[in-house]
């Protein structure tokens, strides 16, 4: 009910009275009393007049699962939310969700994660009130070998994300990073628990740099943060709105096929590798060469010395750039 409110508060623009929003919900006056007063205290500024009812005013960001699911416009993504203040990661936040049941779609959000994962095993730090640390519950009815290209089909969605709410021209880093002026602004994890030949669920672990001020000396020349590239913050729960509709609208295409061939040429697009000189760091070899882009799979073309052009897979695989970070 709270996030109902809230919608039709927001979308009012003017007082509405507590007895309209009684007869339109259903509900008693002291029900709507006490969810607008919920709201309140998750840092919603909704003021009650005497005769007139009360009034939404915009006040930043107000991030909440009231919040965020007043923005969101999504068929099935994110409509199951789980929020919470503190958790040890958001991925492991939603695999307990997907052991206990919950539905495709079932977004896991968190304030802060005492123990966030980056890829091969790397921490991932996630102050409370500076980023977006969440992770999206997946139950697909497809082979777990296509299941790879969904950190492609996410840094997709992050990328467009990220950019229609900032204005901010952010580019893909094959496989799982998105970046800013070459500095990474997201990082993206996704792991699945599989049994026999198929999927029992699927986790997309997504962290955008939103308000961080400052990063650790060993970072600071490769990470970067929302408010470091525009100067102020945004509204956290838009932008969680912005990043699961641009999912939903790209895993859809993506299931079409259950490969990136309708995807591959705008991926190519955004990819910030392309034409770059890369070094690929592998367990069993490292070499460099000129990324070409990606193929229908997700794997990414890497040119060689020699002229042969080599097909590199995600997996264990580092990217890096030669001169760079990218």
């Amino acid at each position: 009910m709270k996030t109902e409110i809230l919608k039709k508060l927001k979308m009012a623009g003017t007082y509405v009275s507590g007895q309209a929003l009684c007869e339109e919900l259903g509900v008693s006056r002291t029900a709507v009393w006490k969810a607008v007063r919920q709201l309140q205290e998750e840092g919603c500024t909704i003021e009650a007049v005497r005769n007139r009812g009360y009034l939404y005013r915009e006040s930043g960001d107000i991030y909440s699962a009231a919040g965020i699911k007043s923005q969101l416009h999504t068929r099935i993504m994110g409509q199951n939310l789980v929020f919470c203040q503190e958790t040890d990661s958001t991925n492991n936040l939603a695999r307990r969700q997907a052991e206990e049941g919950a539905p495709d779609g079932t977004l896991a959000v968190a304030l802060t994660q005492t123990a966030g994962k980056g890829r091969r095993g790397k921490g991932w730090t996630s102050p409370a009130g500076d980023g977006v640390w969440m992770s999206l519950l997946l139950r697909p009815a497809f082979p777990p070998e296509a299941a790879s290209m969904l950190t492609l089909v996410a840094a997709m969605a992050v990328q467009e994300g990220i950019s229609r709410m900032t204005g901010l021209d952010c580019k893909i880093k094959w496989p799982n990073d998105v970046v800013v002026d070459g500095k990474k602004i997201c990082g993206i994890l996704t792991e699945m628990s599989t049994e026999a030949d198929y999927i029992r669920y699927v986790v997309v672990g997504i962290g955008i740099n939103v308000g961080i001020r400052q990063f650790p000396e060993e970072l600071k020349d490769k990470a970067t943060s929302v408010y470091l590239c525009l100067g102020r913050t945004v509204s956290r729960a838009r932008l969680v709105a912005e990043v699961m509709e641009a999912w939903e609208k790209y895993y859809d295409i993506f299931k079409e096929t259950l490969d990136l061939r309708n995807l591959r040429e705008e991926y190519n697009q955004e990819l910030v590798n392309t034409g770059k000189t890369v070094q690929i760091m592998a367990q069993e070899q490292s070499y460099t060469g000129t990324a070409l882009g990606i193929d229908s799979r997700g794997q990414l073309l890497v040119e060689t010395g020699d002229g042969s052009v080599r097909q590199v897979m995600s997996g264990e695989v580092s990217v890096r750039g030669v001169y760079g970070y990218v």
